[in-house]
């Protein structure tokens, strides 16, 4: 490894791509991630984020293509990238029969941190995510937020400079979801480069940028802001009505409509053009509904992905 590889982008990817028999996962994506960002990968299940993670994480070998992480190779030098990132899998990588102060110690020795480095370690990760009055409670009895409050303290005990989350904050409460997305920002503004997954659109507002995943290929990116703003995006609709159910299954079938769904109390229909708007009024007041509001609105992220998911 030179020193300009230590110079240039943290995660740097070339037409990767893997299959599995005639199953193509991850379809030739190609990105660069810059250090201290937080770069987030959006997809539903099956897309090929955890696939992509994995290559990058030295534990599944790339079909073609090219990979860097921290200027290693994945291919040629993945125990050097292993020994050198943090990785919190989507599943627990816990044993619920070891207790939290357990885990971390057994982590610390798994990266060579003894004696009176692990003390520190321990009791730094500990203070850090609120787990020093439950360091004697076995996992098993954690609850959900808190085992994932462990896991990250796990990824983090040998302070690697670039760690990837996959789906982090699956299944745990909204303000547990919150405080860790918290922790997240803060791990990235002291410079640690962060590759999250998340089904949860609503937390990509958080990332400096976002790659949107489906059937395997990188079918857009950006920051969130562009992402919304995208020329091409076509125009997204609110309507409020207390038939928002019936007015979805009529319209997201229409050929000028790009994407519809269901947006707390309102819906929103993305459809391809301007003028395609009043096509979508005459089409929802031919129904017969009332309506309270049916005007322009700046699209959500949901509203990206459903549009260009739709998209031929």
């Amino acid at each position: 490894m030179t020193a300009s590889a230590l110079a240039g982008p943290t995660v740097r990817v070339e037409a990767l791509t893997r299959r599995f028999d005639h199953f193509v996962a991850v379809d030739s994506i190609s990105f660069e991630i810059r250090a201290g960002e937080i770069w987030g990968f959006l997809g539903p299940n099956g897309s090929g984020k955890s696939t992509t993670i994995r290559m990058l994480c030295g534990v599944l070998a790339p079909t073609s293509g090219s990979a860097e992480v921290l200027g290693y190779d994945v291919a040629r030098d993945p125990e050097e990238v292993k020994l050198r990132i943090g990785y919190m899998p989507q599943g627990s990588s816990l044993w619920d029969d070891l207790s939290v102060e357990e885990h971390l110690r057994f982590y610390c020795g798994m990266f060579g941190i003894y004696g009176a480095d692990q003390a520190r370690a321990v009791e730094r990760w500990m203070e850090r995510l609120d787990l020093k009055e439950r360091r004697s409670q076995l996992a098993g009895t954690l609850p959900g937020g808190y085992r994932k409050r462990l896991s990250l303290a796990c990824t983090l005990l040998h302070e690697p400079k670039m760690i990837f989350l996959d789906e982090p904050t699956s299944g745990v409460d909204p303000l547990s979801r919150r405080e860790f997305w918290d922790l997240i920002v803060g791990l990235a503004e002291e410079g640690t480069t962060v590759l999250v997954t998340t089904h949860y659109l609503d937390e990509a507002e958080h990332c400096n940028e976002l790659a949107l995943i489906y059937g395997g290929k990188i079918i857009a990116r950006g920051t969130p802001e562009r992402l919304k703003h995208a020329p091409d995006g076509g125009e997204t609709i609110e309507i409020i009505s207390e038939r928002n159910v019936a007015i979805l299954d009529a319209v997201e079938g229409l050929p000028f409509v790009r994407g519809a769904g269901l947006y707390g109390s309102a819906l929103h229909v993305t459809v391809n053009r301007k003028e395609d708007a009043v096509q979508l009024q005459s089409a929802v007041e031919q129904l017969g509904f009332p309506i309270a509001s049916l005007a322009p609105v700046t699209p959500s992220l949901e509203d990206v992905f459903a549009s260009l998911v739709r998209t031929p």
